[in-house]
């Protein structure tokens, strides 16, 4: 199949130079090199870069099968998971499940709003319900709150031995809380790969239960990223993207650029941008270092945060995810009174309009003083996304190489546990 992402840099014009991107080839090299020789920082943690190759095709039929189970006995499947146990798998949903039909998967487990759970509990009440919680140690205390609470739920509405066909757990292998749970009680599992951090963890179970059980194929997806990793494997700055959007990255942070902007025309891909930020800055952000990830929604944050990128500032860069080609269209009508005076846009189609304000907004912010480049997807299948998604996961690991940091491990997540169990009470 072949790689359909393209990568503009017209709007990097005077901000990144040629002679800049042949000084910062050799580094792009030796991290490619961490990558090939797997003998980098976190060399441990490498099996998503091979993974689409060599996944497992028996356990992705069987991730299958226990999804059209769970969609079949269930009005809403709850997928309980917190940071890269929920955010891969919530933006490709986000991406492709229609926005006004009836949802069919659920997320929770991600915050501790007293409110937020009490009116899903209400709602469930009323519900076929099943299951998927995902923790690899069964420890985080976001996911395990809500599955106990939820799990109580389940038996005063089914009663001990009915649940077990509406929960699947995804968790280690061989040890951890959630594994012992899951034994306990004959509750279903499917593992999480000890060599994939959460973040990168989107092509295991992980990701895959929650994207079949809304009904997308995740063959095709996979199929893309795939593509993605063949595309992706080797090549120079011309030929391979992920290397040349890594290499304009860290030229821009070494000259102040220190925050980027991811920025998109379409609304769906509002959830692929809190997975973006998550990947990007809990990869990065270690030792004072890492180019703070921040995200729009335009054209609506136009009316907001695009009064800081125009005049604010000058310490950002931007980066547009753009998908070339809606599914659907509306062409605007013609009104005999022209009362708001939109006529002039009789016939034209909403996407003509929003491709112009895109086009509008990049060159604005580019007079304006904010480099920027677009990562342009053709279309929002699950086969473009598969890529899209292997795209970002290469490119960080390239990036953060480069920036001279581990792109797989997150200490600072640490930090702040120990304070709140210190808090809670919790043995340590």
């Amino acid at each position: 199949m072949k790689f359909n992402l393209r990568y503009d840099t017209k709007y990097l014009d005077g901000f990144v130079s040629p002679k800049e991107m042949d000084s910062i080839w050799p580094e792009i090299q030796k991290s490619q090199g961490y990558l090939t020789a797997r003998n980098g920082q976190g060399k441990e943690f490498l099996g998503w870069l091979d993974l689409p190759k060599n996944i497992d095709v028996n356990m992705v039929r069987d991730i299958e099968e226990t999804a059209q189970k769970l969609r079949v006995n269930a009005d809403v499947i709850v997928v309980i998971g917190i940071g890269g146990s929920y955010l891969g798998a919530k933006a490709v949903v986000e991406m492709l499940q229609p926005e006004f039909g009836e949802k069919k998967i659920i997320f929770a487990g991600h915050n501790l709003s007293a409110q937020y759970i009490a009116e899903l509990l209400e709602f469930l009440k009323t519900k076929e319900v099943a299951i998927n919680v995902i923790s690899k140690s069964g420890e985080t205390t976001e996911p395990a709150v809500i599955f106990r609470v939820l799990e109580n739920f389940m038996r005063g509405k089914y009663g001990n031995d009915e649940i077990k066909d509406r929960i699947v757990c995804t968790t280690d292998a061989k040890k951890g809380l959630l594994k012992k749970i899951a034994e306990a009680n004959g509750y279903k599992t499917f593992v999480i790969p000890d060599d994939i951090g959460g973040r990168f963890s989107v092509l295991t179970p992980v990701g895959l239960l929650p994207i079949a059980a809304a009904g997308i194929n995740i063959w095709n997806f996979i199929a893309g990223a795939r593509t993605a990793r063949e595309a992706l494997e080797s090549g120079t700055l011309d030929t391979n993207i992920s290397y040349k959007y890594a290499a304009v990255r860290n030229i821009l942070y070494r000259k102040g650029k220190c925050i980027e902007v991811l920025s998109n025309f379409d609304y769906r891909l509002h959830y692929a941008a809190e997975w973006w930020k998550q990947l990007f800055g809990e990869s990065e952000g270690k030792e004072n270092k890492g180019i703070f990830p921040a995200s729009c929604d335009f054209t609506t944050d136009l009316h907001s945060m695009g009064q800081l990128l125009q005049d604010g500032e000058r310490n950002i860069f931007e980066t547009f995810l753009i998908v070339e080609k809606e599914l659907n269209d509306i062409e605007i009508p013609f009104a005999p009174k022209d009362l708001d005076k939109l006529n002039y846009l009789t016939g034209k189609e909403i996407s003509f309009v929003n491709e112009q304000a895109y086009k509008g907004t990049s060159e604005a912010h580019f007079e304006g003083g904010v480099p920027n480049s677009a990562i342009i997807l053709p279309n929002k299948t699950d086969f473009s996304i598969g890529e899209l998604f292997y795209f970002f996961e290469k490119v960080v690991a390239i990036s953060a190489y480069t920036l001279g940091v581990n792109p797989f491990n997150q200490p600072g997540v640490e930090a702040y546990k120990k304070k709140m169990f210190m808090l809670l009470g919790k043995n340590l």
